[in-house]
């Protein structure tokens, strides 16, 4: 009996030691490791960080959630009561933040407002004042479809409404199965560059996945340019993030008497243990970490966009306004001071016509996934898998945007770069849910050590 105790402990050992152990070290394709990350971001950047979501301007963000799918014909959608979204009534949103979407600050909403007139009929009207017609060249809307990695909503349409993402909140809704499983599998097997005969482990745990086929799929994967080793990365660590967030805010109890939401480890295992998944588990969360670095860098080298005097949180609160950009610039300077950034330049770095041919494909290849997001049937995981990857592909545009002068704060960023207030808030608050996955897995650490 003394020996199948002992025998039993030492199991309990390996697993715990297998779970604790399994997601650690250097990150493909980077200088960084897992431990430098856990350690900025758990202690030095969540706190600030949510604070900041919490502030009016990134709790409202504007959305369609009625545009139809263009890929299939499907018009099912999920009739589970969690999977709705509760949209905003008119007076619940600040004025200031449903004016104009490239307004940074009240004196350029009021040039706006002139320049989109200006615009409506056609041309600069010379008889606008200096300012204004200088304006209009700084703050309307651009041709910038070569920079944007995103197909974004038309938030002027009569469906986009505004939802509270704080009242809103990602989390486990009941949709799953093969509609949701549809989804991800067009994103991976149409959109990340793969051949047909390549098979993605897709579930370890159903019959016919094994070693072979894993084994097959990386070395396949290990050996495509990094542009596009990256670029899966990216989806994987993505869904990655998704999945720790269902499992952290899990439906556990739902009674007439009581609603009770939280970690699920079992739902957690099953999707990243290193020995349930075979193995896939840990490269999951590793290429959520490398997500973690890109949107990092995004927002490091964008500081000298945010630091103009001109540039404001603005909701019309002067106040809270100016209070909110000082916490904002505190989070970015913290941002800034991480010590081993990702270097974008190892990107798109070889010959040039090359690279820029690569670079388009690469951008097309995630304004297609930013549109499967229309087909999501679960409109609390379509407003968010839209605001996810509209906040990604705004990190995208940052880091590889040619009109952006970044490091260069003493000359300030071109006015021929822009952000509107959909893209800043989606960026933030995208950051905010990786940052946030960051800090579950270690309080899914916590859990898991107290369980074995």
């Amino acid at each position: 009996m003394k020996k199948q105790e002992k025998v039993l402990h030492s199991y309990k050992d390996i697993v715990k030691e297998q779970w604790y152990y399994q997601v650690t070290g250097y990150l493909d394709d980077c200088t960084c490791d897992v431990e430098t990350i856990d350690r900025f971001n758990n202690y030095k950047l969540f706190p600030r960080l949510q604070k900041l979501l919490e502030s009016d301007y990134f709790r409202y963000y504007k959305v369609n959630l009625k545009r139809p799918c263009p890929f299939w014909n499907d018009t099912s959608q999920c009739g589970i009561r969690d999977c709705a979204v509760k949209p905003c009534q008119s007076d619940e949103v600040p004025d200031g933040i449903k004016s104009a979407s490239y307004k940074y600050s009240e004196e350029a909403n009021t040039v706006i407002e002139e320049c989109e007139q200006a615009e409506r009929l056609g041309a600069v009207d010379e008889s606008l004042s200096e300012e204004t017609q200088k304006a209009v060249l700084q703050w309307t809307k651009h041709d910038d479809s070569s920079d944007n990695f995103c197909e974004a909503d038309d938030i002027q349409s009569p469906d986009a409404e505004y939802v509270d993402l704080l009242l809103n909140p990602e989390r486990y809704t009941g949709y799953k199965g093969p509609d949701a499983w549809k989804i991800w599998n067009v994103i991976y097997e149409e959109n990340c560059f793969k051949p047909q005969t390549i098979k993605r482990p897709l579930n370890p745990l159903a019959s016919g996945q094994g070693k072979n086929k894993e084994n097959t799929f990386y070395s396949w994967l290990e050996g495509l340019c990094v542009e596009k080793r990256a670029f899966y990365r990216l989806i994987s660590g993505l869904h990655a993030s998704i999945n720790v967030h269902l499992s952290a805010r899990y439906l556990l109890q739902d009674t007439w008497l009581e609603t009770k939401w939280g970690h699920n480890t079992t739902e957690f295992q099953q999707r990243f243990d290193a020995v349930l998944t075979e193995g896939e588990g840990p490269r999951r969360l590793k290429n959520l970490y490398f997500l973690y670095l890109i949107e990092l860098r995004a927002l490091s080298k964008v500081l000298p966009f945010f630091e103009r005097p001109d540039f404001q949180l603005f909701t019309g609160n002067k106040i809270q306004d100016a209070e909110n950009k000082m916490l904002l610039l505190e989070v970015l300077r913290e941002i800034k001071s991480f010590p081993l950034h990702f270097d974008e330049n190892s990107l798109f770095a070889g010959d040039k016509k090359e690279a820029q041919k690569l670079k388009e494909d690469f951008r097309l290849h995630f304004r297609n996934i930013s549109r499967i997001m229309d087909c999501v049937g679960c409109f609390k995981c379509r407003l968010w898998g839209k605001l996810q990857t509209q906040g990604l592909g705004t990190a995208l545009k940052i880091l590889f945007s040619e009109k952006l002068i970044a490091n260069m704060p003493e000359s300030g960023p071109s006015y021929e770069f822009h952000l509107t207030r959909q893209e800043i808030v989606s960026l933030f608050n995208a950051f905010g849910r990786i940052s946030t996955s960051v800090k579950e897995l270690e309080n899914f650490r916590n859990l898991l050590h107290n369980i074995h």
